[in-house]
């Protein structure tokens, strides 16, 4: 835990600069699909304070989260709106060679299939799209060999 400490303290000073400034020459790229970069641990919680209706993190889950502050860039994954899902599975099926639909009918049970898979997986986004196209498009080829 110590080194771990170490390595993100020198992060910190390596991303705001320290008293000699910050070096022109060195670039840092951080990704990351944890919402925290470093782990956290029950004994941190722990320290937390709750002060009538307000929570307070205790001191070191404060420093920890205070990292990505320094980064300046966040990008959040909002959901899409049904329009633009159904967009997605449209691209996504076409990418895929799945034609647009031959009739009104064929085009609303396709819709409606789509809003189903993503409901039934609680979010409409462009990764959802892309897993009903895939399931879509193979389904039609299973039906075309038959």
């Amino acid at each position: 835990m110590a080194r771990a400490r170490r390595g993100y303290k020198a992060l910190k000073v390596a991303l705001d600069g320290s008293i000699a400034g910050p070096s022109g020459n060195v670039v840092i790229y951080a990704t990351s699909n944890r919402r925290h970069l470093l782990p956290e641990y029950m004994s941190e919680n722990l320290e937390t304070k709750h002060v009538g209706d307000e929570v307070h993190p205790g001191e070191s889950v404060e420093e920890k989260i205070s990292l990505s502050e320094r980064f300046g860039l966040w990008i959040s994954f909002y959901p899409f709106a049904q329009d633009d899902y159904l967009a997605a599975v449209a691209g996504w099926l076409a990418s895929f060679g799945v034609g647009a639909p031959a009739s009104a009918k064929e085009a609303d049970a396709r819709t409606r299939e789509a809003l189903q898979f993503a409901l039934q997986r609680g979010s409409r986004s462009g990764r959802v799209a892309w897993q009903f196209a895939k399931l879509w498009a193979g389904q039609q080829a299973l039906r075309r060999r038959s």
